[in-house]
């Protein structure tokens, strides 16, 4: 973490006096880190913006006068950047919410905490907030010592053994996904045609509700079929099955058809659904006929499943650390070098594309 004189800036947004008290709390015995300050409602943070200049914000879904999704309305329109960690309540509004806040540019969110008991609350929160605040100081730091000479050009680069090598066009598409995943995935999954000739399966690290509201808002805006992944169905070209929230799911060849389990299975690497958990699978089933796609996200989920994958002889893509919110997974993946491709979001649909239609070379 930062030394003293170079801490993480916080605002703390919240309409309950004692949760912006536990919030505030909770940060400040975080080490670098500083609460500049602390705003009622939406209004009061724009003000709090201006003045405090944070570097973050965590931003309560629920107010008055002008809720979270206004306030980062409010500041895309005065063009004001600031990174966003939203507070969620675990209910279908608040799922609903939270993906359109995601998907407008937040950061990340937590739940707030349903406990009885107030420790247990301050005790989750903190173990939810931390390695979220650590994932934003990391991206600040960057985005301070960047300048716009020193960025890397939007450009993809191209990595692994098998680039000159012509690839088959995969029978199933495998995408795990992180923190900046609703967002990304809302930029790049519009861009596959309808007709793809092969189905999508998804993991995107989120909670039970979370899951179909993500799944709901991409369906209205892609020519793809999305939705949140049932106990056996039957996978269908041109469809994108995402892995329910609170569950795990694999994918079993029934003769020549793919078909989706769902189970309570435990969390791996303490996520569920996990990536590794759902790729495993598709090495088992589908070998080298996979496609496996890992995007934005902290942590390591994926590699694993990737590692299964191209031993198997499936072909594996990568986002490239530029247009990562956070880039962990995938560099995960390409420091452990079982990448064939990696590159720019706005790239991968395109490769996608091509992959899944002719099997182009890479």
């Amino acid at each position: 973490m930062p030394s003293p004189s170079d801490n993480l800036r916080v605002l703390v947004v919240d309409d309950s006096s004692l949760y912006r008290k536990v919030v505030r709390d909770v940060i400040l015995d975080l080490p670098g880190v500083d609460v500049v300050g602390v705003a009622r409602n939406g209004r009061d943070a724009l003000e709090k913006i201006e003045s405090l200049q944070p570097d973050v914000m965590t931003l309560d879904l629920e107010m008055p006068e002008l809720d979270g999704i206004g306030v980062l309305q409010e500041l895309a329109d005065r063009k004001i950047s600031i990174t966003s960690i939203m507070v969620s309540a675990l209910t279908a509004r608040g799922a609903k919410a939270t993906t359109t806040a995601l998907r407008l540019g937040a950061f990340d969110f937590i739940l707030k905490p349903t406990t009885q008991s107030l420790e247990e609350s301050i005790a989750q929160l903190s173990r939810d907030l931390a390695p979220k605040l650590k994932a934003c100081w990391t991206q600040v730091r960057l985005d301070r010592c960047v300048t716009p000479s020193s960025q890397s050009p939007s450009v993809a680069a191209y990595v692994g053994v098998e680039t000159t090598k012509e690839k088959t066009p995969p029978e199933i598409i495998a995408i795990g996904i992180s923190t900046g995943g609703p967002q990304a995935l809302s930029r790049m999954l519009p861009e596959l045609p309808g007709d793809l000739l092969c189905p999508i399966v998804l993991v995107q690290h989120m909670p039970a509700l979370f899951t179909a509201s993500l799944a709901k808002d991409l369906d209205t805006r892609c020519s793809l079929a999305v939705q949140e992944a049932k106990e056996g169905q039957r996978l269908m070209p041109g469809n994108v099955y995402i892995a329910p929230g609170g569950k795990q799911m694999r994918v079993v060849r029934i003769g020549t058809a793919g078909i989706v389990k769902i189970s309570d299975d435990p969390p791996e690497d303490h996520c569920r659904p996990s990536v590794n958990f759902l790729f495993r699978s598709i090495a088992e089933s589908y070998g080298s006929a996979a496609l496996g796609v890992i995007l934005t996200g902290m942590g390591d989920d994926g590699t694993k499943g990737c590692r299964l994958l191209k031993e198997k002889g499936a072909t594996i893509y990568a986002q490239d650390e530029a247009s990562c919110v956070v880039y962990g997974m995938p560099k995960s993946v390409a420091d452990a070098g079982l990448v064939d491709l990696v590159a720019p979001l706005d790239a991968l649909a395109q490769r996608i594309t091509n992959q899944a239609a002719e099997g182009a070379l890479l």
